[in-house]
């Protein structure tokens, strides 16, 4: 666990040097020094196990060393997110005249508004709670703001009981974490304020009888996995709305306090949250930065941010119209963003609108608000086709959405199942039967990731639509098995986890260490979000040893060694940062004149591998493999300004070349806009 662990803050270094890039568009760091945060939060939320008991124990018991490498190096990380917050991105906005004023930077006529800001929106919404036998320490919900408050004596003392030390302030999600003052009250450019600097300003005004001493912002993280035992439950989707009813008061397994919280108060809550002192993070700014994204929607100035890119529609549209007539003739790959997920939705459109359409399967793990793709659904149904949704429930954080989902499918009629149990479907796979004379024809689409038009603007993905009657048969016998759990099918072209796509990536792999051991040539490139499988590690390596040439480009997590002589030395590991987040998985090998080409919705982790539907298939048209080598394989290898490379030490540098090196991602959006 510790090398993973390790491996996912080193992911997070590299997005951060993005947000610290000085030619970054402003408002586009402060969005990625969010996304750091947002990752460290999950990373906390959900990956990081502490050795004592799986969490931490008694204080004794969780200062292990592999807990104080871990949060040692979380710890370095957030002290270089708050030095750029501070010494960067603060006084570049202030120089575009965007100001975060603090108390002490706020006028009178500023300090006046924000007075009333606080008597009419907060103040109402505020409950504080001294602490004592008949009030004791509040429920505070994961990653909530929260204030700590250390009282003195009552100006005017009117009894003798004892009186509260130590209150608690919860501040309301519902309140906006930014407020921008009114324009007669900025002189120049554009003021905000934060939430936590109003209520900060009016704490006294919450204890009127008495002196404020000492106070601090305060966050927990919680874990945040929703355990439900499949095998043990009659209704999966009422086990996990029961959960998520209590997912935000889990273990706590993180505090962050402001830099200067008093050692009194943060030892207080350390011992309410049962947290030993290596789970402490004092913060030099606001507690939260993701909430620093709200900004970027407040703040008007466009030249702050990257230009508008506008994907292209496919070519093969272009020539036949019709998606459907199109797929009669050729296979259409979409290379996301840079080409448009509404391609995607064009097909669904379409195939529920064309009256010789008879059924509708699609698996749906992340999809986002966007309710376009649940209309076409339901429109669908409406129309008489047939339509089956395996519906993910489990997709993590996204659960309440899936559940409202699948409610809603339900309602107008369609078929809704939840997969196999005990494993997580995270298939990307749309497949429509057509009636065409006296037999059915049927249309696929498989991707490598969701089906969420949002993150498909934003994350690089591969969707593959075919009509190839080999691979939309595999495609319908995988629906058959979800909906009717048995005997896993037997598949002629595509690869499922967690049956064969294992096996598969170990027999190519091995395949190509054959054939370089008997001196042909062999060469694997595989394209991937993580690698942290033992099992697969331990192949690259063996047949690193014996010959094969390796190209890695692992985005997140490698556990992978690199440099080892005469093991790993033949073994190049790539990690690319850029405007988008890289998502699409590429596996790529050759053993002598044979090449195999396969997409997949799986990286090379043992969950996907083990505990997950997932799905590989091959790419077999030449001219879609030459675009999947050319785009997702070689741009990616010879990236000279976004790459990073993995020493023998298992540290990466950036190999910027700012006179000859060229961004794949930018590349490929020149590319396809001029087209």
């Amino acid at each position: 666990m510790l090398d993973r662990d390790l491996s996912i803050l080193s992911f997070n270094e590299r997005v951060l040097s993005w947000a610290s890039r000085d030619g970054v568009p402003l408002l586009e760091r402060l969005r990625y020094l969010g996304i750091v945060s947002s990752n460290l939060d999950e990373f906390f939320e959900v990956r990081y196990e502490p050795h004592a008991n799986g969490l931490h124990g008694s204080k004794a018991d969780s200062n292990s060393d592999e807990d104080h490498v871990v949060t040692r190096q979380a710890r370095a990380l957030v002290d270089k997110q708050y030095a750029l917050y501070n010494n960067a991105l603060l006084p570049a906005l202030k120089r575009r005249g965007i100001r975060l004023l603090s108390h002490s930077d706020r006028d009178h006529a500023q300090k006046q508004w924000v007075h009333t800001y606080f008597q009419k929106e907060v103040r109402p919404l505020l409950m504080p709670v001294g602490l004592d036998p008949a009030h004791p320490f509040p429920q505070v919900a994961n990653k909530s703001l929260n204030f700590i408050v250390h009282l003195g004596e009552a100006v005017q003392r009117k009894r003798k009981a004892k009186e509260t030390e130590i209150a608690i302030v919860r501040i309301p999600r519902s309140l906006p974490r930014y407020i921008r003052l009114p324009e007669n009250l900025s002189k120049s450019g554009q003021n905000y304020v934060s939430i936590s600097s109003v209520v900060r300003a009016h704490l006294a005004e919450l204890f009127p009888d008495r002196q404020v001493l000492q106070f601090s912002q305060f966050r927990v993280t919680r874990r945040s996995d929703l355990a439900v035992d499949e095998d043990d439950i009659e209704n999966l989707r009422t086990a996990l709305r029961r959960g998520l009813q209590v997912r935000n008061y889990g273990q706590a397994v993180r505090l962050e306090v402001s830099a200067g919280c008093s050692s009194k108060l943060a030892e207080f809550l350390l011992q309410q949250f049962g947290l030993p002192q290596q789970a402490l993070f004092r913060v030099n700014g606001p507690v939260n930065l993701v909430r620093l994204m709200q900004l970027i929607d407040m703040v008007d100035d466009p030249k702050l941010l990257f230009a508008p890119y506008k994907p292209s529609m496919p070519a093969v549209l272009q020539r036949h119209g019709s998606i459907l007539q199109a797929l009669k003739h050729e296979d259409v790959l979409i290379h996301q963003p840079f080409e448009s997920f509404d391609t995607v939705l064009a097909f669904l459109r379409e195939c529920v609108n064309d009256p010789q359409v008879r059924a509708i399967k699609q698996t749906i793990y992340r999809t986002g608000s966007d309710p376009t793709m649940l209309k076409l659904l339901q429109e669908a149904v409406r129309r008489g086709i047939e339509v089956t949704a395996v519906v993910e429930l489990k997709a993590r954080f996204d659960e309440e959405t899936n559940i409202n989902w699948a409610e809603r499918l339900e309602a107008v009629g369609v078929q809704v199942v939840y997969g196999v149990v005990g494993l997580k479907t995270h298939a990307k796979m749309l497949l429509v039967t057509r009636q065409e004379g006296r037999t059915l024809k049927r249309y696929g689409h498989l991707s490598t990731g969701n089906y969420n038009p949002r993150t498909a603007r934003l994350y690089t993905d591969i969707s593959h639509l075919t009509a190839d009657p080999v691979i939309t048969a595999d495609m319908d016998r995988v629906f058959l098995y979800l909906a009717n759990p048995s005997r896993a099918p037997r598949l002629s072209k595509l690869l499922m986890a967690p049956e064969r796509l294992h096996p598969a990536m170990v027999k190519y792999i091995r395949l190509c260490a054959d054939t370089a051991e008997r001196g042909q040539d062999a060469r694997i490139v595989a394209k991937m979000n993580s690698l942290t499988d033992p099992a697969l590690i331990q192949e690259l390596m063996a047949a690193s040893a014996r010959g094969v040439l390796i190209d890695l480009i692992v985005r997140g997590a490698c556990m992978l060694p690199v440099g080892i002589p005469g093991k790993t030395d033949r073994i190049r590991v790539r990690s690319v940062i850029g405007r988008f987040l890289e998502h699409s998985r590429v596996f790529y090998f050759r053993a002598g004149p044979q090449e195999q080409l396969y997409l997949s919705s799986a990286d090379w982790m043992s969950r996907n591998m083990f505990r997950r539907v997932e799905v590989s298939w091959p790419v077999e048209d030449p001219a879609a493999r030459r675009k999947i080598i050319d785009e997702c394989l070689l741009a990616y290898m010879h990236d000279g300004q976004d790459a990073w490379e993995m020493d023998g030490q298992g540290h990466y540098a950036n190999v910027r070349d700012a006179l000859r090196g060229h961004s794949a991602q930018q590349a490929l959006m020149l590319r396809y806009a001029s087209r």
